[in-house]
């Protein structure tokens, strides 16, 4: 069983060459790629109540369709009254088809169903070709039943690229359909 995401296979066959003549590269294989993705979330209340990791673990395993790793406190922070290696946190890294999968759901699904959605933001990119940017909550995706939630969890999201610089992961996130806030002159 061979699966192809659809946008793969449009990256593929026809925005890698149209990148390759917008950037002026010389090779093919400078072309800027998505290489993964990471999502992730912090649950500092998850000191007081464990139960909020085992269901944040479940609703990012039913959104990815790839278990998460729980992060630990790496160091003890007193005043927050966290202990080094409390459970704090969630988080997955997508590769391969699965990454493409959820690009293509993210792009196409999840965003445009946010609540007064207009774009994200042009300006989230960390200077080395990565994109960042974050979600108020898991309820935008189709697979998290919003009565068995407990309470609204904010989700991270990063889209690691080859691009050496902003302006290549731009427009090879812009060549994706990445919908970016439009920019007035």
């Amino acid at each position: 069983m061979d699966l192809k995401s659809n946008l793969k296979k449009e990256y593929s066959d026809k925005y890698k060459l149209e990148l390759l003549k917008e950037l002026g590269l010389d090779n093919i294989m400078s072309v800027p790629k998505v290489e993964k993705i990471v999502i992730n979330t912090g649950l500092g209340e998850a000191k007081n109540n464990g139960s909020l990791i085992d269901a944040m673990v479940e609703d990012i395993a039913n959104i990815t369709g790839q278990s998460p790793v729980v992060t630990k406190a790496k160091t003890s922070v007193s005043n927050f009254k966290i202990r080094e290696g409390m459970p704090i946190g969630v988080m997955v890294t997508l590769r391969g088809i699965k990454m493409w999968f959820f690009l293509e759901k993210l792009i196409h699904i999840v965003l445009p169903r946010v609540k007064d959605f207009r774009g994200v933001s042009p300006k989230s990119f960390d200077g080395n070709g990565n994109y960042n940017f974050g979600l108020k909550d898991q309820f935008v995706f189709p697979e998290i039943d919003s009565s068995k939630v407990t309470r609204p969890q904010g989700i991270q999201i990063t889209i690691s690229t080859s691009a050496t610089n902003d302006d290549h992961a731009r427009a090879l996130l812009s060549k994706l359909q990445f919908p970016f806030v439009k920019q007035e002159n």
